[in-house]
């Protein structure tokens, strides 16, 4: 296995074996599932093998979590917050080496993949602070003697389900802020990136087992959608946060939302990036190289429509065709490479077949458009023409395929943006205000990001993330998402000798 050669030898320090078992329950580690090999995209080579978990041990876990949370609830909040501060510092010590095993895994870059290990980091750091700062309000009453508050709650059990594209920073976003909010944690990471799984899981379960806290409050699985299913329909766990396809968490919501529990959805993204006839050029080529070409295409907020104003289309379109030729593809791993592999076959095979389709739809490619003949998922980066009219551009193809069309006026260029059934990331490259105001306001992006002069991708953990329509209307990491993991209760208390009604209502 390619676990054996030498420059995969970092993995003995985040404690990958050969063969790793994949279920942390009740605090120990115990799998009873079949045994799968995680593969390295770049080659198509098995890293090392994984032994799964079953529907049992997934049933011992949640036994365990759910009396585990009747102990974590009761902390006070910033000793939560100590623990997670722990586990900030535990992974930041181990930054590099999961870092490359996110890029080993999944086949992002190596920048990108130690990027997405500091983004778990960060929202360690954003939870330690809001630990203190879980804050109800005083409301006046309009009767006399009486208060009136709300007071915030824990939910109990959050489950947490994640995808390939960021196998570690999803449940950054989520368990960070479930912890502190008194939440235990049920993690099922994606199937194709077990080892970042294990791996990220063994650091937490060190932390709690440091301070002597029962290690259900974190329990994580490796599984197939039988684990999924389970999460999605379990009463004991009110929140579900599920990121993945729109079609999957469809499924997911209807399933949670059949037993009145409570959805987190972070789906599919076809976002766009506007660049009007004012726009800094070169600060836009940038971006939209960054974010058509990043993670191979493989982020939910990559820009998948650029839209141009006609008075500056074909410089726009030069400087890029000049850039894409530029782009180094190749091992993830390897200083310099900018773009990798997709992450599976399967993903190669939906790019081959996504660009027959492009072309039976009138779609002329500019640039790209093929896939590279080697062992590992490579493909090229690709740039098409074609009509926002087009089927295909109302569909989300995970892979670097960039559509490019032209506008006239700004309501033509808005009305474009939002015609597609997704609602994740939106941006506009203009120097006028009052495109900037239009944009960002009620006639504008109809996206939960909207951004100005900078891409769609890469955002920032203080702000809330995610998306409308589609997307599912989900919000995690930063702002007020924190309301998400708990409930909310309205406190009226009466602390003199009457009973005066509301609405001033007499009754006897």
């Amino acid at each position: 296995m390619s676990f054996a050669k030498k420059e995969y030898e970092f993995l003995k320090e985040i404690d990958i074996s050969p063969r790793n078992i994949g279920c942390y329950v009740s605090g120990n580690w115990k799998a009873n599932g079949p045994v799968i090999s995680t593969i390295n995209p770049a080659n198509n080579q098995p890293i090392a093998e994984v032994v799964e978990g079953s529907l049992e041990d997934y049933e011992e876990g949640l036994k365990a979590c759910a009396k585990a949370s009747k102990l974590w609830m009761q902390m006070p909040a910033p000793k939560r917050g100590e623990i997670v501060r722990q586990i900030g510092d535990a992974l930041r010590a181990k930054l590099q080496q999961l870092g490359r095993l996110v890029s080993l895994e999944m086949g992002k870059i190596l920048p990108e993949g130690i990027g997405e290990v500091q983004e778990i980091i960060d929202m360690c750091d954003f939870a330690v602070g809001l630990s203190r700062q879980l804050n109800g309000s005083i409301i006046p009453s309009e009767r006399p003697n009486h208060a009136m508050l709300e007071v915030w709650n824990p939910l109990g059990i959050v489950g947490v389900i994640t995808a390939f594209n960021f196998p570690s920073a999803v449940l950054g976003w989520n368990a960070c802020l479930a912890l502190v909010c008194g939440n235990c944690v049920v993690w099922k990471g994606a199937p194709t990136t077990p080892l970042v799984t294990i791996a990220i899981t063994k650091i937490v379960a060190s932390v709690f087992e440091n301070n002597n806290l029962p290690g259900a409050i974190f329990t994580s699985l490796c599984g197939g959608a039988e684990v999924g299913e389970a999460i999605s329909k379990d009463t004991r766990i009110p929140l579900v946060s599920f990121t993945g396809s729109s079609k999957v968490g469809l499924m997911v919501q209807q399933i949670v939302n059949q037993r009145f529990g409570k959805c987190l959805l972070e789906l599919s993204g076809n976002n766009a990036i506007i660049v009007m006839d004012d726009a800094d050029i070169k600060l836009a080529v940038r971006s939209i190289l960054f974010a058509a070409v990043g993670t191979a295409g493989q982020r939910c907020t990559t820009c998948r429509r650029l839209l141009l104003h006609e008075g500056i289309y074909e410089k726009v379109i030069e400087q890029l065709l000049v850039v894409y030729k530029q782009v180094k593809i190749g091992d993830p791993l390897e200083d310099g490479t900018l773009l990798g592999p997709l992450h599976t076959k399967t993903s190669r095979d939906n790019f081959v077949k996504g660009i027959e389709a492009i072309k039976s739809q009138g779609g002329k490619i500019l640039t790209g458009g093929s896939a590279i003949e080697s062992e590992g998922n490579f493909v090229h980066p690709t740039i098409v023409e074609i009509s926002p009219d087009a089927d295909i551009v109302k569909e989300e193809l995970f892979a670097p395929v960039l559509y490019v069309m032209k506008f006239k006026t700004l309501p033509e260029a808005i009305e474009i943006n939002n015609s597609v059934p997704q609602g994740l990331s939106s941006s506009i490259f203009t120097q006028r205000p009052e495109a900037i105001f239009k944009w960002i306001g009620p006639l504008g992006s109809d996206c939960g990001i909207v951004n100005v002069n900078i891409p769609t991708n890469g955002a920032e953990i203080g702000g809330a993330f995610g998306g409308e329509k589609a997307t599912g209307g989900g919000r995690e990491a930063g702002s007020d998402s924190w309301k998400q993991y708990m409930r909310r209760a309205t406190c009226t208390i009466n602390y003199g000798n009457e009973l005066p009604l509301a609405q001033g209502i007499n009754f006897g």
